[in-house]
């Protein structure tokens, strides 16, 4: 049982490394971080948590502690792709690069689809709706469709090292 739960470790670690969350990104391969898109850095509410398949329970991104009118800023250099409601709330998506998306919600968007932002420009206001209906600030990322943890992105998060089991 200790081998299989060693050689399933071996295994999540190598997927990890040739993930494309690792080689995707020009940023994240340079090493460059993105900022925190509120100031402060709101506290980490509920964390990411992949799901088992594409359509299985999960948290497909990080909640930041925040409050309704709190600034949102791009993490990034970015393109808005999309600024509007999603089901029961404002949504923003801004694409970093040809495979890196970034979603907040619930925003209101202050800037026009289609608009280039940089690092640490203004781009809404935390809003109204969703699971986090004004207290906090929902951070989703996706790699080529796929989400990952936002935290991989975030600057001041050190990386995780996976040491042997004994």
């Amino acid at each position: 049982m200790l081998t299989a739960k060693i050689a399933a470790a071996a295994v999540l670690a190598a997927a990890l490394a040739l993930s494309p969350a690792r080689a995707a990104s020009s940023e994240a391969g340079s090493g460059a971080r993105w900022r925190w898109p509120t100031v402060p850095p709101g506290a980490v509410v509920q964390a990411f948590v992949a799901p088992a398949s594409p359509y299985a329970a999960g948290h497909r991104g990080l909640d930041l502690a925040a409050s309704p009118g709190q600034a949102v800023v791009a993490p990034a250099a970015a393109t808005v792709q999309f600024a509007g409601i999603v089901v029961d709330r404002p949504v923003v998506t801004l694409r970093v690069d040809d495979h890196v998306l970034l979603s907040f919600e619930p925003v209101a968007s202050e800037v026009p689809v289609g608009a280039t932002v940089e690092a640490g420009q203004r781009v809404g206001a935390v809003a109204r709706g969703g699971h986090c209906d004004g207290s906090c600030l929902h951070v989703g990322v996706r790699i080529d469709g796929d989400y990952v943890s936002p935290l991989l992105f975030f600057a001041g998060i050190p990386p995780a090292v996976l040491l042997p089991f004994e």
